[in-house]
């Protein structure tokens, strides 16, 4: 599945240990929208700094997660976040990461 979306704001960025290896990791998140609504974006190291503010990206292969309640859309290992030309309509009225959820998927 494929969703264009306008990274409206970054949010919070921040350094996490990973469990498993204990590397170091920068994690960021991003109000994302599109003319539906809007939805935090998660993304990790290098591909914080390839997106920017009031810009639009096509997302491939994403999928929605929970994160303390909340909907949160993720690039995952297999997706990616490609810019595009388009300029996305961005929907900030209906956020649905301020909306409890309790059960996560793929689109």
């Amino acid at each position: 599945m494929e969703l264009k979306v306008k990274i409206v704001e970054k949010r919070d960025e921040r350094e996490v240990t990973a469990k498993a290896t204990g590397r170091q990791h920068r994690v960021a998140e991003f109000l994302v929208a599109d003319p539906s609504g809007s939805v935090l974006l998660t993304l990790w190291d290098d591909s914080i700094d390839s997106v920017e503010p009031g810009k639009s990206y096509l997302l491939k292969n994403g999928y929605v997660s929970t994160f303390r309640n909340s909907m949160r859309l993720n690039t995952g290992r297999y997706g990616s976040l490609e810019p595009i030309d388009e300029d996305v309509e961005a929907n900030t009225e209906n956020n649905v990461s301020e909306k409890f959820v309790d059960s996560p998927g793929r689109f």
